[in-house]
């Protein structure tokens, strides 16, 4: 059907990869491009022996729009699947927009230099890739990403208004180190040590981080789990396309283990994103952090257990109050088995593997610049079904989260 470049060669790029080549009616022709050849080859040999194919692969700097210009002009691909780091977002949304390619990401842009999560850079190409006939479909990976087609879904199908949202992220897995993230280390420790916002009554109320906790017990015998409301990104966007909410919060399952490592490496600037000099030469703390800790891809064969994530909404359907819990739940083993992959990065891989069909199928193919929750969840919802990532949707009659 169509010829896709894949940018980012990390665990969420390994798994797209591997999915997009499972497909490969939709999914004619894969390029991988990193900054680092020997990451995509190390994928694309990989991806040889699972499914028989062919993988091509590049040289890449994603900080350099020329470069990603070059590529894009030489690959003429129809659609860009960016799995880069957050940084270089827009590089790459400029790069297409020069190029003539459809564009698609899993998290929104951040400054380099700021820890601040929010889509208004991106925002602010709604009238270029009007302009150029072009489609980005931003944050397709999980939360955000599936949490927000989850949302658009359930509004959609069982209410007749949103006026609470709570998003619950659980990794029940466990990989045997001391101290380790199961993405990006870098965005990973920004994310979790940045203030928190929720939404409260038509405005975002701001609270120290990781300041308020709560017990969750999870479906399916998961576990029960304790869990940290902090801010994230899809916050932002389903705020703005669902008006009628009126609170909306974001948890996310962290061990206490993790807490005191990321205390303590807090304490000591570790988790600094201002450079410092050591011994003549200016270096980031977090990326020196980053590059001491293990690398999320390398987990996938050491981590048991299972993720749990999902939404729960409360509304009205036909002036009736209304309780709606819809997640997934996987399986870390099964993902290593199916693509090399522990269950986080796989989670995230698969809904932008799915995005990306989406476009390439032309269900999602219109131009401007969109949040996933902004197009129908109906076909996304059905290949999650489809292609590893099942869904369930159960009524309750109370939910609270206790302290």
């Amino acid at each position: 059907m169509a010829k896709v470049v894949i940018i980012g060669a990390g665990g969420v790029g390994g798994v797209v990869v591997h999915k997009c080549a499972q497909l490969a009616e939709v999914f004619t022709e894969i390029t991988l491009a990193s900054r680092t050849l020997s990451k995509c080859d190390e994928i694309s040999d990989a991806i040889k022996k699972r499914t028989g194919i062919t993988v091509k692969t590049a040289q890449v700097d994603a900080d350099n729009v020329p470069e990603l210009v070059a590529l894009l002009q030489q690959e003429a691909p129809k659609l860009v699947i960016n799995v880069a780091l957050p940084y270089q977002d827009l590089h790459i949304m400029e790069a297409c927009l020069e190029a003539g390619v459809h564009y698609m990401d899993t998290a929104n842009y951040e400054p380099l230099d700021t820890a601040k999560f929010e889509y208004s850079w991106q925002w602010a190409y709604q009238q270029k890739f009007l302009d150029a006939g072009l489609t980005a479909l931003l944050g397709s990976g999980f939360d955000p990403g599936a949490t927000n087609v989850f949302t658009a879904y359930v509004a959609k199908h069982y209410f007749d208004e949103i006026h609470e949202l709570d998003i619950i992220d659980v990794n029940g897995g466990d990989h045997g180190y001391p101290f380790a993230t199961n993405f990006n280390p870098e965005i990973n420790i920004r994310e979790v040590t940045a203030e928190c916002r929720h939404w409260e009554n038509g405005e975002f109320v701001t609270t120290p981080a990781m300041s308020k906790k709560a017990s969750f017990t999870c479906p399916e015998e998961v576990g029960t789990y304790d869990i940290y409301r902090m801010y994230h990104e899809e916050l932002e966007s389903l705020t703005k396309h669902f008006p009628t909410i009126k609170r909306a919060q974001f948890w996310m399952s962290f061990s206490d283990n993790y807490l005191k490592h990321l205390e303590v490496l807090g304490n000591v600037g570790m988790t600094g994103i201002d450079p410092v000099e050591f011994e003549g030469n200016q270096i980031v703390p977090i990326q020196f952090l980053r590059a001491l800790l293990p690398d999320p891809a390398s987990l996938g064969p050491r981590t048991k257990g299972r993720t749990c994530i999902g939404c729960v909404v409360k509304g009205k359907k036909d002036g009736k109050e209304k309780i709606v819990y819809i997640y997934n739940t996987c399986d870390h083993q099964a993902c290593y088995q199916e693509v090399g992959s522990q269950a986080i990065s796989y989670t995230t891989g698969v809904p932008a593997m799915i995005g990306a069909k989406m476009i390439l199928e032309e269900k999602w193919l219109q131009p401007g610049v969109w949040n996933i929750e902004q197009l129908d969840p109906d076909a996304f919802m059905d290949d999650m079904n489809q292609y590893g990532l099942p869904w369930k949707v159960v009524e309750l009659d109370n939910f609270s989260l206790t302290s």
